[in-house]
């Protein structure tokens, strides 16, 4: 279904990872957006996932294999909203937008770091709906395209965000389905949980670790709403 590409984007190209659903495009994109250490096998595992259910999916590697610095860049472009990282990923949708097999329509998916860049980029004016998991929001959402988002109730850093996105949202009229998974912890959706970076952040902490019941669970719930904001489909009904 996918496989590894270079994106010749802006600056210098980057490593990337690109799958395309079955049938006739064009389709609706979604931008991957990864964790803290970069595009993995398991990146490509959930990109594969995002293509299943019917949209031309990339995964961009903003990490690129340059080590704890650019890492580091990373979370400062989040906390500040802008810089090298966000321009690169804004450049990637732009990239996916002139894609003659996507018709024009590109939400973005995001996991942990990639959940924060998520919500940067729904504010960008770029996106028409977007899926940050267990992510750090922007002190304002006003103006973000409809936002689907997901937390672990055992995640004792991140779960805090649930409600105070739901709220801000909620004042700002924004579509949103906004869920806490109260048995699941961070990286609920991930398959990568052994790795150093995740258990630097400390794994008591976070409860990190793949739910499959809470992952599953989120699938349907994107599903559902990239349905109706990226396909043009009617709502489900309620």
């Amino acid at each position: 279904m996918g496989g590894d590409l270079t994106l010749y984007i802006v600056g210098d190209p980057i490593p990337g990872y690109l799958a395309t659903p079955d049938g006739a495009g064009p389709f609706p994109g979604v931008v991957v957006l990864h964790q803290a250490h970069g595009l993995d096998d398991d990146i490509r595992r959930l990109t594969d996932r995002v293509a299943s259910l019917g949209y031309l999916a990339v995964a961009p590697d903003l990490v690129a294999g340059r080590g704890w610095r650019c890492i580091a860049g990373l979370f400062r472009d989040l906390v500040r909203g802008r810089g090298e990282g966000v321009e690169t990923a804004e450049a990637v949708i732009d990239w996916m937008t002139r894609r003659a097999d996507c018709n024009g329509k590109v939400g973005a998916v995001g996991f942990c770091l990639g959940g924060g860049f998520a919500y940067l980029l729904g504010l960008s004016g770029k996106l028409d709906a977007t899926a940050p998991n267990y992510g750090r929001p922007p002190k304002s959402l006003g103006g973000s395209c409809p936002v689907v988002a997901s937390y672990g109730g055992r995640d004792r850093v991140f779960r805090r965000h649930a409600s105070s996105v739901t709220d801000a949202l909620r004042e700002n009229g924004i579509p949103h389905d906004v869920k806490l998974y109260r048995e699941a912890g961070h990286g609920f959706m991930n398959q990568n949980d052994e790795h150093p970076v995740l258990n630097a952040l400390g794994r008591p902490l976070l409860a990190i670790g793949y739910q499959r019941d809470a992952a599953e669970d989120t699938w349907l719930r994107i599903g559902d709403f990239f349905a109706r904001y990226l396909d043009g489909s009617p709502p489900p009904p309620e």
